[in-house]
């Protein structure tokens, strides 16, 4: 979570929020934990055909998904069930779940993350992607247990 504790008022137009590629996806930071004051970060992603996170779970925070367009399938219970765009879903902290592109156009979605942090964990996966050759995998994964993200087996 941010150290910061003060929120401060933010517009961010179209475009203009902090981008990067991280897991093979763009991401667009446009309010961050630092101008929330830690309250929650907001992003958009865009995921390619075919991509998206394996089954997993966080232990400190909650996270919505906005479904902005393309064809997305989310993994809860077991099952996976497809949404249009449009739908909003909410993940508490501690349920298992994944979603993935199950369309053949890139699917764009706005993330809420409560509280913040979650851009420190792309930050420091997004410099083991960038590294020459093929990211090292253990490392991503232990990078995530340090920021209480936790992978599954169905």
């Amino acid at each position: 979570m941010s150290s910061a504790s003060v929120a401060i008022p933010v517009i961010t137009p179209p475009g203009q929020g902090r981008g990067m590629s991280v897991f093979g996806d763009e991401v667009e930071f446009v309010i961050t934990g630092e101008q929330t004051g830690g309250r929650f970060t907001q992003w958009i992603e865009t995921t390619h055909p075919g991509g998206g996170p394996p089954p997993h779970y966080h232990t400190r925070e909650d996270e919505n998904f906005y479904v902005i367009e393309g064809s997305v399938e989310f993994f809860q219970d077991g099952q996976w069930t497809a949404v249009p765009p449009g739908t909003a879903v909410f993940m508490p902290k501690g349920v298992v779940h994944a979603f993935r592109n199950a369309g053949s156009t890139p699917l764009k979605m706005l993330i809420t993350t409560v509280p913040s942090g979650f851009e420190t964990f792309f930050d420091r996966c997004a410099e083991e992607f960038a590294k020459p050759g093929a990211p090292d995998m253990a490392r991503i994964v232990e990078i995530a247990g340090e920021h209480g993200i936790h992978f599954v087996h169905p």
